[in-house]
């Protein structure tokens, strides 16, 4: 059974940066689309992010507007989130999820088969 966890969430001022890690365990992700995605409270969960296993990217750029930049480390078996110039309206719950379709590049969560607990992000004003 694979498990995502995520990690680097916590506090942080407007204009700040964080980096979020989703690590595996279990089995090999290396071979895997992995992707982001974030929950504000009273809202639905939304897209940001998505690499697949060549490292190709797409991201929500609504959402990201060239701040959020998605990253793998095969060695770690881990895949990351930097979030710069976070504002207020970052403020959510943050999932990573795996895709067993390395080429996909899916902006839906249903095409993700496992996905982490999520972790915390709030950005003070």
């Amino acid at each position: 059974q694979v498990q995502l966890v995520e990690s680097g969430g916590g506090l942080v001022q407007a204009g700040g940066s964080l980096r979020l890690s989703c690590a595996a365990s279990g089995r090999s992700f290396s071979r895997d689309s992995v992707g982001w995605f974030r929950q504000a409270p009273g809202r639905e969960r939304e897209f940001l992010a998505v690499i697949n296993w060549a490292g190709i990217t797409t991201y929500n750029r609504d959402s990201v507007k060239g701040r959020f930049v998605i990253s793998r480390d095969n060695a770690r078996n881990t895949v990351y989130l930097q979030m710069n110039s976070l504002k207020p309206e970052d403020t959510a719950i943050y999932y990573c999820a795996a895709d067993t379709n390395g080429l996909r590049l899916s902006i839906r969560e249903a095409d993700y088969d496992y996905w982490g607990q999520g972790t915390q992000v709030t950005v003070s004003s």
